[in-house]
């Protein structure tokens, strides 16, 4: 069994399910993604954790965020 790896991002801009449901379907969509959670912060930055179980870039957790529709907090 592997272990997982977790990587914790602040998210801005999520608002609602359907914000959550987007970002958590482009993330999915990484290779090494193997879950996401999402804890909703309407109004405020959204703490998102990814479990990984293989290597992955964070530029490609990024872009996956942009592809969505938001952006990482503090850029």
């Amino acid at each position: 069994m592997t272990d997982s790896t977790i990587t914790t991002l602040q998210v801005d801009g999520m608002t609602c399910e359907h914000c959550v449901a987007s970002v958590t379907e482009e993330l999915l969509e990484v290779d090494g993604v193997d879950s996401v959670e999402v804890d909703l912060n309407p109004g405020g930055a959204s703490t998102v954790s990814i479990a990984t179980s293989a290597p992955v870039e964070p530029e490609s957790l990024r872009a996956a965020v942009d592809e969505a529709g938001y952006q990482l907090s503090g850029r």
